[in-house]
């Protein structure tokens, strides 16, 4: 298992604290070091539904920078409508961006999670002693890390603007959390996971191919658990979400 551990670390290993952001081209396998964005171009934002585009447009006034698409819900619907895109015209980077319900009771409604690094949470295997990712297997990766820099940076503006935001690991599930005891299964499996929702994994998975820096920004909208909707404040999950949407213009 040791050894199971250093290999993992050493092919799925962040990217390098001290390497500038837009220093770094070099081809890595995805969830591994960060790619080269370039200076000049437009940046796709990718969400599932059509409400979660329309606040984003308002928040970004429209700045012709940006693209906003709704690219239906689920990972498949994202890869898919990314990829897409990806190949219409070229981008600098691309963004995941919606409503997410949240792992850690600190992280309230309104708040803002920004991933460190995008999780196909369910993409593996089950076994007699527990669940193999991908990685244990060798079938390939289901972590994409997302740049540091970039994202402490938004993080820090977003703080600086009067949200509460924080960063970690964003799960991409399949299946919409119902239970408390999948939501525990969960927490257990990915140490640290801040949020969940059904898009990330997906659209960093076609940025990748095309060696284009992947991000993911939620505002959370219900904790993860029990599907009450009474709990649900999508309204002011939205809310947020526009209120980022500056913070979006001024780090790319």
């Amino acid at each position: 298992m040791k050894q199971d551990k250093r290999n993992h670390d050493r092919l799925f290993a962040p990217a390098g604290q001290k390497e500038g952001f837009r220093d770094r081209i070099k081809e890595q396998p995805i969830s591994s070091k960060g790619v080269h964005i370039m200076e000049e171009g437009k940046i796709l934002i990718v969400t599932a539904v059509e409400k979660e585009a329309e606040v984003l447009h308002k928040g970004l006034e429209n700045d012709p920078r940006f693209v906003v698409e709704a690219g239906g819900a689920g990972l498949a619907e994202a890869a898919v409508s990314t990829a897409s895109a990806l190949q219409r015209e070229k981008y600098k980077a691309v963004i995941n961006a919606g409503i997410a319900g949240a792992f850690q009771e600190s992280e309230g409604i309104g708040a803002i999670v920004i991933a460190n690094e995008m999780v196909a949470a369910e993409a593996g295997a089950e076994a007699p002693d527990g669940f193999l990712s991908m990685e244990h297997l060798g079938l390939g990766a289901s972590r994409y890390h997302c740049d540091p820099a970039m994202v402490e940076q938004m993080r820090q503006k977003a703080e600086e603007a009067g949200m509460h935001a924080c960063t970690g690991p964003v799960l991409t599930t399949l299946t919409a959390t119902g239970t408390y005891a999948t939501a525990d299964r969960l927490r257990d499996r990915f140490s640290g996971a801040r949020a969940e929702a059904m898009e990330g994994f997906g659209v960093a998975a076609a940025a990748r191919r095309q060696n284009i820096p992947a991000f993911e920004v939620r505002a959370v909208s219900n904790p993860v658990g029990p599907r009450d909707r009474d709990n649900w404040d999508i309204p002011g999950a939205l809310a947020a979400l526009e209120q980022m949407s500056p913070i979006l213009r001024e780090v790319f």
